[in-house]
């Protein structure tokens, strides 16, 4: 049997610094656009899924959000984020759990994810993620994930391609699309990954 999830993005974090996983983002500018396009009051609750140690949350803090929550299947992962965030820690919300698993307990105004979404490739995954995401989300998601140009493994582990039909197709039920791009992501190793960037918004029931 081999080992699980957790375990596995427990070694990767445990024995690769940022700049030896290709997801690394010195500056995670379309996220960013993505939210600031929503027009949110810094107060709104916002949740970074599989953040990890995204720097997303310094930039989102650095902009005055003050209701942040990163939400990580590696303990580790997290650890590094708190430690770079130093002080700053204390103002974020840190969640150490797989999403699919996820039992929230507030609704988010914006749920962000960059990280963990096209690593579900089950439709029992994914349909766990998608109940969770339409009982968690009151107004807005942005999801990156690996496009059909992207991609067939990311850190040893298969991975779910996706285009711009397939995903408004998979969240259709609850959230309506407002826009998609798709970009090249340059890894810290000079290689590119193809991401597709959507956003939506929740339908009102």
């Amino acid at each position: 049997m081999g080992e699980d999830k957790k375990e596995h993005w427990e070694r990767v974090y445990h024995t690769n610094n940022p700049d030896q996983v290709s997801w690394t983002q010195a500056v995670p500018q379309t996220s960013l656009n993505f939210i600031r396009g929503f027009d949110l009051a810094k107060t709104d609750r916002i949740i970074d899924v599989g953040g990890g140690d995204s720097k997303l949350v310094d930039f989102l803090l650095q902009e005055g959000y003050t209701n942040i929550t990163v939400l990580d299947i590696s303990e580790a992962a997290l650890a590094k984020a708190k430690v770079r965030l130093g002080e700053k820690s204390s103002l974020v919300t840190w969640i150490f759990c797989d999403v699919t698993t996820f039992e929230p307990t507030e609704t988010y105004t914006l749920w962000h994810d960059r990280a963990a979404f096209h690593f579900l490739t089950t439709q029992d995954q994914i349909t766990s993620y998608l109940n969770i995401a339409a009982k968690a989300i009151s107004d807005y998601l942005v999801i990156g994930t690996f496009s059909e140009n992207g991609p067939e493994k990311c850190s040893g582990l298969a991975i779910k391609q996706y285009t711009e039909q397939e995903l408004q197709t998979v969240f259709d039920e609850h959230f309506e699309k407002v826009s998609c791009i798709t970009e090249d992501h340059t890894t810290p190793f000079a290689t590119k990954q193809n991401f597709l960037f959507c956003s939506f918004k929740k339908r009102k029931v």
